[in-house]
């Protein structure tokens, strides 16, 4: 998912205020924005997959391991790729913080101001 350099994309939950506010600092950027909510238009597989490669992360690594669902369902578990990938597209809930991606480059925002990093 390479963006033009004067683009950020954005995934998000938008039942998150902290999600929110992070958007709202991507827009204060002067980049052109382009916001996904990841519970109203989940991803596929390969859109996860090419997401994870570019943070660099292990997919259990950007979940939210407080989240009731993770400790009923998932912790203490160990999952292949392509297990991981299928919780995170049913659960997109569970992912700890949004997801920015400008050009090659994706960060986990974890504060609404990680989204400068880019």
């Amino acid at each position: 998912m390479k963006t033009h350099p004067r683009e950020l994309l954005i995934y998000y939950n938008s039942n998150s205020s902290s999600d929110k506010k992070t958007l709202a600092h991507a827009q204060s950027t002067g980049f052109k924005v382009q916001s996904f909510c990841l519970v109203k238009s989940p991803l596929s597989s390969t859109n996860w997959q090419t997401i994870i490669k570019q943070l660099g992360k292990h997919p259990k690594e950007i979940l939210n391991k407080a989240h009731p669902y993770y400790q009923s369902n998932i912790r203490g578990k160990d999952f292949g790729e392509e297990d991981w990938l299928s919780v995170i597209i049913h659960n997109p809930d569970i992912i700890k913080a949004p997801i920015a991606i400008n050009g090659n480059k994706a960060i986990l925002c974890e504060t609404p101001t990680d989204i400068y990093k880019l």
